[in-house]
């Protein structure tokens, strides 16, 4: 009799919800990649939706949705229904950068999505050109204030991580260099290998074959810890440089008003997923090092990385909608 009392004065909404998930998912999911397919983020879906399809007994579908630099998977994702059948990869650009260097962003990164949870992070690399006479970092930050304005680095375009890391560590150094931005990392590289620009701060997959390769020099890596496949490079934070904690990250998120038991089943699955045996080999291949985190955790995360890049774009009066 109690438990029929207490179902009976439980609220409509709760008990609908739980219903659905009780039988959630029963068809397919969409899983929206703000990006064209082929690329590193492309990859860390996929690798990671093939494994989560298994655990949750369906398919999930992978749509790449490029454009607008993620705004349109972002507005697509956040008009759907709050079922659970419509999730995105959203990512430090979507999710952080964007945020803060875009006045006039057409999605609330905070508001209009659930957090499910994390995939992981890369860090991002300082690397110089071979030609350029340094060969530590602090030979590097040195060469900058003996020759200001005769070096320029490239990004991967306006408000990217590249451009707002590169702006972090100007200030830190109190050193200044020419920003020349392009549409991508690919042709920024290729004029940092031809000599037109001397330093970069891309993430670390993209920047390995060429570091491998003895193309470009790494000096230093952003996160807590080096990274595993560059151990003999410290990281800012060693080198006393406070704030370059910052990595290239991937998460999940679901339109806003998911409901809990939902969250909960998804959250549950991924971090299983991610803790799996051969993960962390897969996605070695885009130095991706697996970060489970709980939802409320991954919320934390999203505010905490749009309220870093936020008070850094207004230091250095960055508003690409300006």
């Amino acid at each position: 009799m109690r438990r029929r009392h207490l179902i009976a004065t439980l609220p409509a909404a709760w008990l609908a919800a739980q219903a659905r998930a009780d039988t959630y998912p029963s068809r397919p999911l969409r899983y929206i990649v703000p990006v064209a397919a082929g690329g590193g983020s492309d990859f860390v879906g996929r690798t990671v939706c093939e494994r989560w399809g298994r655990l949750l007994n369906q398919t999930i579908i992978v749509d790449n949705i490029g454009g607008g630099g993620g705004a349109i998977a972002c507005q697509t994702t956040a008009k759907a229904a709050p079922d659970g059948y419509t999730l995105m990869q959203g990512y430090v650009a979507t999710l952080g950068t964007s945020p803060a260097t875009r006045s006039k962003l057409p999605y609330d990164a905070v508001k209009d999505f659930t957090p499910v949870g994390m995939i992981g992070g890369t860090p991002n690399v300082l690397v110089v050109n071979t030609a350029l006479p340094v060969t530590t970092l602090a030979e590097f930050v040195a060469y900058l204030h003996k020759n200001p304005g005769k070096v320029s680095y490239g990004s991967a375009g306006q408000g990217s991580l590249t451009h707002l890391t590169m702006e972090l560590f100007k200030m830190a150094v109190g050193g200044f260099m020419v920003h020349l931005p392009y549409r991508g990392i690919a042709p920024a590289f290729n004029d940092l290998l031809g000599g037109q620009t001397q330093a970069m701060f891309p993430g670390l997959a993209a920047a390995l074959p060429h570091i491998r390769a003895g193309k470009v020099r790494a000096l230093a890596v952003t996160g807590m810890a080096r990274s595993p496949v560059l151990k003999d490079v410290p990281t800012m934070i060693e080198r006393g440089y406070k704030g370059f904690d910052a990595l290239q990250w991937y998460g999940v998120v679901g339109p806003a008003g998911l409901p809990p038991p939902v969250v909960t089943l998804l959250n549950d699955t991924l971090n299983k997923v991610l803790t799996g045996p051969d993960l962390s080999e897969r996605l070695a291949a885009e130095a991706v090092d697996p970060m489970p985190m709980s939802p409320a955790n991954f919320g934390k995360y999203i505010r905490a990385e749009i309220a870093r890049w936020t008070a850094l774009a207004r230091e250095r009066k960055i508003d690409l909608d300006a």
